[in-house]
């Protein structure tokens, strides 16, 4: 389980891992010059440069529905249940020619086909991993429709795009405060004595 800083982290490892696995040449033809962002809707909505750039968006956070009542083996009754979060994201290409911007996404699919999943070695340490902790990274089919309402809701221009789903990335509770949680309702059993 992780804290409030699991989404952030989940992006920014998946930008790190193809950032540090792009190559410098591919089947000995050059890979074109490619820079990897984890971005926000407001960097969209501001001027994205021409150069060659990957860059991976998320567009909804959807509570899992295998989770969601789910408890921890070793849990008390009365301890809060983790948060299990799916995050949907668009990887998006942005080049200036048709062959720069082609072969950096097909590269990119690529890697995320061949390493699907994220342990606590490759999620950044911000978030405080569990070393049990595991994120799988696939695919996600997104209609045309969909696609085309993602883009019209932000300024730019359509840009090649493929949706992915990181599952399942779990949010601990938080930490009660000092003195516990305030006792909202009492149960209490009463008998009749037995007669001597």
């Amino acid at each position: 389980m992780a804290n409030v800083f699991a989404l952030h982290s989940v992006g920014s490892s998946i930008v790190t891992l193809l950032r540090n696995s792009y190559p410098a040449e591919e089947a000995g033809r050059p890979m074109p010059g490619c820079s990897f962002e984890l971005v926000s809707s407001g960097q969209l909505a501001s001027e994205i440069e021409e150069t060659t750039r990957l860059t991976l968006y998320f567009y909804r956070v959807t509570v899992n529905e295998h989770s969601r009542s789910s408890r921890r083996p070793a849990a008390a009754n009365d301890t809060p249940v983790p948060l299990g979060l799916d995050l949907h994201f668009l990887l998006s290409a942005w080049a200036a020619n048709p062959l720069d911007e082609l072969v950096t996404l097909a590269w990119a699919m690529r890697q995320l086909h061949q390493f699907p999943v994220l342990d606590a070695s490759g999620l950044s340490p911000e978030a405080g991993w569990d070393s049990s902790e595991v994120i799988q990274v696939i695919p996600a089919e997104l209609s045309t429709e969909d696609v085309m309402r993602i883009w019209d809701a932000l300024d730019p221009a359509y840009r090649l795009s493929v949706s992915y789903v990181a599952r399942l990335v779990h949010l601990d509770p938080a930490e009660p405060e000092e003195g516990g949680r305030p006792v909202v309702a009492r149960r209490l059993t009463f008998g009749m004595e037995d007669a001597p």
